[in-house]
């Protein structure tokens, strides 16, 4: 986070982009490989235990429960982590900019919020 300081900071500026990119880029990464782990994770399961992956589980082998029905469930938390994560990152740099973001858009939180 960035020190609020007495001098106009703007939020277009390179340091600040760089900045919120590197966290951002972080994060994608951190999603991306939670991803490919389970993508990669059920032949891996299939392969090396097979039996456990036999195991029926509400008419359907386990394979294809976690497949079929347990894995786009999966990416979509995967999808809403990432953008909460990434607006919470987005939000964070702009406060630790000290207010100054919010009031250079003109935001109505920055107007018409009062601060503890």
């Amino acid at each position: 986070m960035h020190p609020p300081s007495s001098e106009k900071v703007d939020i277009h500026s390179e340091p600040f982009l760089r900045s919120l990119m590197r966290r951002q880029l972080r994060l994608s990464i951190a999603c991306a490989s939670t991803f490919l782990i389970a993508l990669m994770g059920l032949p891996l399961l299939n392969y090396f235990l097979p039996d456990l992956m036999a195991v029926r589980v509400a008419g359907f082998t386990l394979t294809w429960l976690i497949l079929g029905v347990l894995f786009f469930p999966f990416v979509w938390a995967i999808a809403w982590v990432f953008i909460r994560r990434s607006i919470a990152l987005e939000e964070g740099e702009a406060r630790g900019l000290g207010g100054v973001a919010g009031q250079q858009e003109g935001s109505w939180e920055s107007e018409n919020v009062r601060k503890p």
